[in-house]
C-alpha cells in the first residue's frame, strides 16, 4: 500500500483525509513540486526546495517546514514506498478556512506529498522525437510560481493529445515562452535558445541543468526567447521537464522539424544529462 505524508504523519494513501474547506480545495491556493528521485536519492532536491519557497513567498504564504525538515521528511516517504525510481509530490496550501477570497490569519497551511513510480521515458521518444502543436498562451500573468491551479495547463495538453501530440508550446505575443508542462529549447544555428526567466516561464530545475550542462560542453546558449516564425524554422527543438528530463520534439504543427530526427546538439545534451545522474556526487 502506498504510504504518504500529510500534516506531519505518514499513513497509507485511501487513510489520507482533508477537509472540504481547505483553500486547496476550494480555491487552488496553494503551489506544488516535482521531484524525480534516482537510486532511492531525491534529484535536484536543493533546486526544488528553493523554488518551493519562491513559489510560496509569491503566493505569500509561510513554509510549513525548513530545508532539513523537508529533506527528512522526503528521505522517509522515499524510503517507506520502497526506494528506487519514483516521482515525488509535494504540495502546500494555504489551510482550512471558511471560503473567502481574503487571505485568512491564524490558519497552518496543509502539506501534502506521495510518492509513486517514476515512469521512465519511451525509448521511442528519444529515438524518434515527439510531436507538439503551437498553441496560444492561455495562462495566468505569473507562471513563474508553480500553482496548483493548472486548468489552462490542462487544457493545453488535452487540446494536444486530441491533436496525436505530446505536448503544446505555447505562443504569447507572437514569441515561444515554454511548454504546456515543460521548459522548451530551439536549436538555431548551433545556438541554443531558450525563454528567459521571468513572470511568463516557470524557472525549471532540469532547465538550469540544462544552461549548466551546455555551458560544460561549451554549447552556445542564449536565454532569449524565440519568434513563431523562427521556432517553425528551427534546426532543433527540445523540451525538458523534472520527470520527462530533455526530449527532441521532431514534429511541430505537422511538419518535421530538422530533418526529423533528433539532433546532434540535442544529443550531446542528452548524453551529458545521463552521465550526470550516474554521479551522485554532483548532484547531491
Amino acid at each position: 500500500m502506498q504510504e504518504v505524508y500529510l500534516n506531519g504523519d505518514f499513513l497509507p494513501a485511501d487513510q489520507a483525509k482533508v477537509s472540504v474547506f481547505d483553500r486547496g480545495f476550494l480555491l487552488g491556493d496553494g503551489v506544488y513540486e516535482v521531484i524525480p528521485v534516482y537510486g532511492g536519492r531525491s534529484f535536484q532536491l536543493l533546486g526544488h526546495l528553493e523554488r518551493l519557497q519562491a513559489s510560496l513567498d509569491g503566493v505569500r504564504m509561510n513554509n510549513p517546514m525548513t530545508n532539513v525538515q523537508w529533506q527528512t521528511m522526503i528521505e522517509q516517504l522515499v524510503e517507506r514506498n520502497g526506494g528506487g525510481e519514483q516521482s515525488l509530490y509535494l504540495q502546500v496550501t494555504r489551510g482550512v478556512a471558511p471560503r473567502d477570497h481574503v487571505f485568512p490569519q491564524g490558519v497552518e497551511s496543509t502539506a501534502f506529498a506521495m510518492s509513486s513510480p517514476l515512469i521512465p521515458v519511451e525509448y521511442k521518444y528519444k529515438k524518434q522525437g515527439i510531436a507538439a502543436i503551437t498553441l496560444p498562451d492561455i495562462r495566468w500573468q505569473n507562471c513563474n510560481i508553480k500553482a496548483i491551479t493548472l486548468l489552462p495547463n490542462s487544457l493545453l495538453k488535452q487540446q494536444a493529445l486530441e491533436a496525436g501530440a505530446q505536448e503544446a508550446l505555447l505562443i504569447r505575443d507572437g514569441y515561444l515562452t515554454e511548454g504546456a508542462a515543460s521548459n522548451a529549447y530551439a536549436v538555431i544555428d548551433g545556438t541554443i535558445y531558450t525563454a528567459p526567466k521571468d513572470e511568463k516561464v516557470l524557472p525549471g530545475i532540469t532547465r538550469e541543468l540544462v544552461i549548466t550542462l551546455a555551458a560544460k560542453a561549451k554549447i552556445p546558449l542564449v536565454e532569449q526567447a524565440v519568434s513563431l516564425n523562427e521556432l517553425k524554422n528551427a534546426d532543433e527543438i527540445w523540451l525538458s521537464s523534472s520527470t520527462k528530463e530533455v526530449l527532441p520534439i521532431t514534429t511541430l504543427d505537422g511538419a518535421e522539424v530538422g530533418n526529423g530526427l533528433p539532433g546532434p546538439i540535442w544529443q550531446q545534451i542528452d548524453a551529458h544529462y545521463q552521465q550526470y545522474k550516474k554521479d551522485v556526487d554532483a548532484w547531491q
